[in-house]
């Protein structure tokens, strides 16, 4: 199972300038196990990995400022900054679906539906700013800087999932039930994540 997906943040705060195309890639190798009492129904479980890319303008994530007690967020508008620069973070997951088809018999055509959750462990979490330019767009440098560490993240993810699909191709939506940062390290900050889903099952 292939996603990808539009992302958000719920609860970001003013301080957080989130500009672009924010997105998801996901990927699952899943099996699904039909009940004997009716084969529309199934349970399904597997395992993969998903990514999440939110974007920034004029804008820094310091994820790795181990002298800080929080995340932070500096505004650059004005200043130097980079032209593009985003926070990425990637989890192992084992998504657990309860699934609906209107005919397990024909599965390439048929109406689908499921319900579940992921349960996720964080990989890594880092920052990715290209381009440094001026505050006038003058090219300061042209390279790229990659910072790195999860200290300001909860590692643990619990993902509520809804997805309906017909044939091969269905969309999705997703939230996290817990904090994406720390209690102790910034806002109570809940990714989303909707968008368009490929699967045979």
């Amino acid at each position: 199972m292939f996603e990808l997906g539009y992302d958000n943040w719920v609860g970001s705060t003013d301080s957080m300038n989130i500009k672009g195309f924010n997105h998801s890639e996901n990927v699952y190798f899943m099996n699904a196990w039909p009940f004997k009492s009716d084969a529309r129904f199934a349970l399904a479980a597997g395992v993969g990995l998903g990514s999440s890319n939110i974007y920034f303008a004029h804008q820094e994530v310091m994820v790795a400022a181990y002298q800080n007690q929080t995340l932070a967020f500096p505004d650059e508008t004005g200043g130097n900054h980079f032209k593009k620069y985003k926070l990425v973070t990637t989890y192992l997951e084992i998504p657990v679906e309860l699934r609906f088809s209107l005919d397990p018999e024909h599965m390439d055509h048929s109406w689908k539906f499921a319900v579940g959750a992921k349960i996720g462990l964080m990989l890594s979490a880092y920052t990715k700013g290209t381009t440094l330019v001026s505050a006038t767009g003058q090219v300061l440098g042209n390279y790229a800087e990659k910072e790195s560490s999860k200290q300001f993240f909860s590692t643990a993810e619990f993902t509520p999932t809804i997805r309906i699909s017909k044939g091969f191709l269905g969309f999705f939506a997703q939230i996290h039930a817990n904090p994406l940062i720390k209690a102790s390290a910034g806002p109570s900050i809940f990714p989303l994540s909707g968008g368009v889903v490929l699967s045979g099952l």
